[in-house]
């Protein structure tokens, strides 16, 4: 076994949110009278969390009207966050076999922590054993703070720890970190950006992954 314990990013890695995630962005702007983005475009401005996503929907606008969508993704985010949310292919039994094998697994990530937690306790449940998101008190990736604090709590190193995420800001966050990164392609990222990022590991389903984490 490699590692004795491995921190996923969620959005587009263990969970794919991006459905949820579009309707939320597209009630945001339209309640501020901009029009609606595709899903495509909002795969494509997330990962950084939700001010950069409406950074990146409206970069010609004023901070204060981007604050104001940030206000409403929120608002009607924590009440439709679950709706078409779903893990991935094999993401369960992957959680499972590891939980088995006795590998701590954690979720470090840029969605704001209460509806990290929220999704974590909803579809994974007990096969987690810690999830942190963004907060007043953990910087956002790629700062290392999150990892850092889900290995100081379970007692592990880096040389330990594997980090699995689908974009260039996971790659950041492993290396910010000192872990290996495992990149995985099922997620919201080009595979080219974050080749471009120094992804040097990459892996297609759920059960490649596995085998390389326990063998």
């Amino acid at each position: 076994m490699r590692y004795r314990a491995v921190i996923f990013d969620l959005d587009g890695t263990l969970l794919n949110t991006l459905r949820d995630l579009h309707a939320a962005v597209n009630v945001a702007l339209k309640g501020q009278g901009f029009g609606e983005k595709t899903l495509d475009e909002v795969r494509s401005y997330v990962g950084n969390g939700v001010r950069v996503l409406f950074e990146r929907a409206l970069p010609e606008e004023a901070p204060e009207r981007r604050e104001a969508c940030v206000a409403a993704f929120k608002e009607y985010y924590s009440s439709h966050i679950n709706v078409y949310t779903r893990p991935y292919p094999g993401i369960l039994a992957l959680l499972e076999r590891l939980q088995k094998a006795g590998v701590k697994t954690g979720v470090c990530s840029n969605k704001f922590d209460a509806a990290v937690r929220l999704l974590c306790e909803a579809h994974f449940g007990a096969l987690l054993d810690g999830c942190i998101g963004e907060g007043a008190n953990m910087p956002k990736k790629p700062a290392p703070d999150g990892c850092l604090r889900l290995m100081e709590t379970w007692g592990v190193g880096r040389a330990e720890t594997l980090y699995v995420g689908d974009s260039d800001v996971d790659i950041a966050t492993a290396r910010n970190a000192g872990l290996e990164c495992a990149s995985v392609t099922w997620g919201f990222c080009p595979r080219e950006t974050m080749e471009a990022a120094g992804a040097a590991r990459f892996f297609a389903d759920a059960q490649a992954l596995a085998e390389y984490i326990l063998a």
